[in-house]
C-alpha cells in the first residue's frame, strides 16, 4: 500500500497524508448494503449520550459476516473500502450455495484466493476455524469470545491476536495492544492480520475532514465557564483536580497503607 501524493496548492493539502485507494473495486454486493441512519450521539429519547458526534457525510452500512462457523468454501472476488471501519473488506462468492457475502480483508489477501471456514479449514490466511485447531504462535483476528457469538476482538485495521498458550480448557491470546485474553478452545477466529496496517500514519490535514467523518470539535474544560465544566472559570489556566464534565474525579485517590 503506497501513499498518495498531493500537490500542496491549499493549506489543507499541505499536511495531508492519504493512502492510495485507487485499486479498490466498486461495491459489488448490493443486497448486503443497507441504509444507515446517523444518531449524532443521541439515544432513543433524544438525549446526548456520546459527545463530539454530529454531521458527517452520508454512509451506507455493509453487512459483514463475523460469525464464520459454517462449513463453507468461497473465492475472493474483490477488495473494497468500507466507510464504517478502518479495515478493508473483501467480497466473496460461496461456490456451494452460490451466494455472496462480505468478510474483513486480512493482510496480503488477493482476488482469486480460496477461503474456507469450519472445522475442516486449512491453516491459511483468511481461513476461519476453531482456536484449538490453529497452531501455537499463529496470528489471528476476528476472534469470538464465546462459541455461539460472532467475532469481537481484533477487527480494526492492523490489529491481531497471537496464540501464546493452548490447554484443554482455555487458549491464551496476546493482543496487538499487549493485553492478554483467555478464551475457550472452541471459539472461532480467522487466520492472519487485519488489513490496512498503515492506517495510523494518515493525517487529515484540516479540521473539515474530521467533520466529514461525523467528528465534532472537542473543547477543553479550562476554556469553558464555571457553569459548563468543573475546570471552567478562574484567572489563568489553572484547572485544579482533574474531573469529568459531570464532576467525577478522573484519577483514583491514593490508597493508604
Amino acid at each position: 500500500m503506497q501513499f498518495k501524493n498531493q500537490k500542496p496548492i491549499t493549506a489543507g493539502q499541505r499536511h495531508l497524508i492519504r493512502l492510495n485507494n485507487q485499486h479498490f473495486n466498486k461495491p459489488l454486493i448490493k443486497q448486503k448494503i443497507k441504509k444507515l441512519t446517523k444518531m449524532a450521539g443521541r439515544n432513543n429519547s433524544g438525549k446526548l449520550t456520546v459527545r463530539h458526534k454530529g454531521g458527517g457525510h452520508k454512509q451506507r452500512y455493509r453487512e459483514i459476516e463475523f460469525f464464520r462457523n459454517q462449513e463453507r468454501t468461497a473465492i475472493i472476488i474483490g477488495i473494497e473500502h468500507d466507510p464504517n471501519r478502518t479495515a478493508f473488506i473483501a467480497s466473496a462468492y460461496d461456490i456451494k450455495s452460490k451466494t455472496f457475502f462480505y468478510i474483513l480483508a486480512p493482510k496480503n489477501i488477493k482476488i482469486g484466493d480460496i477461503i474456507k471456514s469450519g472445522i475442516n479449514g486449512e491453516i491459511k490466511i483468511g481461513h476461519a476455524l476453531p482456536l484449538k485447531n490453529i497452531p501455537l504462535g499463529s496470528y489471528v483476528h476476528n476472534i469470538s469470545l464465546r462459541e455461539t457469538k460472532p467475532g469481537q476482538l481484533a477487527r480494526s485495521a492492523g490489529t491481531f491476536g497471537r496464540i501464546r498458550e493452548k490447554t484443554l480448557s482455555y487458549i491464551k491470546l496476546e493482543l496487538s495492544s499487549g493485553a492478554l485474553k483467555f478464551v475457550s478452545p472452541s471459539c472461532y477466529a480467522t487466520i492472519g492480520i487485519v488489513s490496512n496496517e498503515l492506517k495510523f500514519l494518515t493525517r487529515s490535514g484540516k479540521a473539515g475532514r474530521s467533520r466529514w467523518l461525523n467528528i465534532r470539535p472537542t473543547v477543553r474544560g479550562v476554556a469553558m465557564n464555571p457553569v459548563d465544566h468543573p475546570h471552567g472559570g478562574g484567572e489563568g489556566k489553572k484547572s485544579g483536580n482533574g474531573k469529568t464534565p459531570w464532576g467525577r474525579p478522573v484519577k483514583q485517590a491514593k490508597q493508604r497503607k
